[in-house]
């Protein structure tokens, strides 16, 4: 194999669990120290404290994917509890829950596209396997 062999060194020991979990906090999958993003969205081009480099994600539109698969999953059953049990007025309801599902999107999505970041970083995808 190239380079990118999936087990070529000490330095393979990549654990997707805790590097997805330390995206999911929005800090360096490397260290979990560093701040992952350097504004709401916007991924940082390296760690500030262990020197990762970091512009090699690829998340595209697959947090914002995410996110709206999450929001919906979760806001389904709760929208179908609510009609049940209350029933009230079509506008309440989309008045309500589009506020509901604009606030838990705005939470997932950085989470979710740190997630990305710290899974693509332990996977050594789209340039995170070159050392150096």
């Amino acid at each position: 194999m190239t380079h990118d062999s999936h087990h070529s060194s000490a330095d393979d020991a990549r654990d997707t669990r805790k590097a997805a979990l330390r995206g999911w906090q929005r800090t360096c999958p490397s260290c979990g120290t560093g701040p992952l993003m350097q504004s709401y969205l916007k991924v940082r081009d390296k760690c500030a404290v262990c020197g990762e480099e970091l512009h090699h994600h690829r998340a595209d539109d697959g947090p914002a994917w995410a996110t709206i698969l999450v929001a919906g999953h979760i806001l389904a059953p709760l929208m179908l509890f609510v009609f049940e049990l209350w029933r009230p007025a079509g506008w309440v309801m989309a008045v309500g829950f589009s506020s509901v599902f604009t606030v838990l999107a705005l939470y997932l999505l950085p989470r979710l596209k740190g997630v990305f970041v710290g899974v693509q970083w332990a996977k050594r995808m789209h340039g995170f396997g070159h050392n150096g």
